[in-house]
């Protein structure tokens, strides 16, 4: 960190020390620019008067991008070291956290894509979309629950670590996510997935059949799938709703974990596909 600023402040030390030369200035200029960059435009003025006002205007772009990056760089390197005075195992238990925060909103938003493609209406294409995005949802899900299995399990290995260093949140997540109301939820929402995907899938080969033949065998298998996907929506909706009344219960006893709960865009009831 701060090379770039040195390098640039050497720079324009020099430079002004070629202007003192040049117009018959005083040399203690150049050391002033060198130790208070900022003196550089005073200097500039008393040189050059108003024709000195393109020198200006470019030391004031060079040192505002000069003081930007370093910024940026020390913004990174403080982000990349914040936790180095912290024991290796609490540091290991940050990034599990992060990683579990990043994979519930990324889980969040995916059930929200999904309920926007539940509203459009029936056309083959759509219908093509659906299918294909549930399957990414499915991959979504399972890091999500992998995510969520590698913190647990880390808690309980690391249980009198955390205990003794009264790190209360560390076991808060773990209980929210083994609660029965959480592990039902995951449960419903995956059979939810695959009767929807079920009758999206048999829409789509038969689509023809039942939109513009009105195949009766077509309807009534049509009508099969349908019942058992609305099953599954009553379900999970059901078990969405003990689920909320846990979480809220829950965060209100222990609002510092609120990162890392599924987010409050999935706290509405899924809508039938029609």
């Amino acid at each position: 960190m701060y090379y770039i600023y040195f390098v640039y402040v050497a720079i324009l030390a020099s430079l002004m020390l070629n202007e003192c030369n040049n117009k018959s200035q005083p040399r203690w200029w150049a050391l002033m620019v060198l130790f208070a960059p900022v003196t550089t435009p005073y200097f500039i003025y008393k040189s050059r008067k108003e024709s000195g006002i393109i020198l200006f205007m470019v030391f004031l772009t060079t040192f505002s991008a000069v003081g930007g990056i370093e910024f940026y760089l020390y913004s990174k390197y403080m982000e990349k070291n914040r936790y180095s005075h912290l024991p290796p195992v609490t540091r290991q238990m940050i990034r599990l956290s992060e990683e579990l925060k990043q994979s519930t909103a990324n889980l969040d938003q995916a059930l929200v894509k999904l309920e926007n493609l539940s509203k459009v209406e029936s056309r083959i294409n759509e219908i093509k979309k659906t299918i294909e995005f549930i399957d990414q949802l499915r991959n979504i899900m399972i890091s999500n629950q992998e995510v969520i299995k590698r913190l647990v399990k880390y808690t309980s290995d690391y249980q009198s670590f955390f205990a003794g260093r009264n790190l209360d949140w560390v076991f808060n997540i773990q209980k929210f996510y083994n609660n029965r109301n959480v592990t039902q939820h995951y449960k419903s929402l995956q059979k939810y997935l695959d009767n929807f995907e079920e009758l999206l899938k048999y829409t789509y080969v038969n689509f023809y059949n039942i939109t513009e033949h009105k195949s009766k065998e077509h309807f009534k298998n049509y009508d099969e799938y349908y019942l058992r996907y609305r099953r599954a929506v009553d379900s999970h909706n059901r078990f969405n709703v003990k689920r909320i009344d846990f979480q809220n219960s829950f965060l209100k006893k222990h609002p510092e974990i609120k990162p890392y709960l599924p987010g409050e865009r999935q706290t509405e009831t899924f809508r039938l596909w029609e």
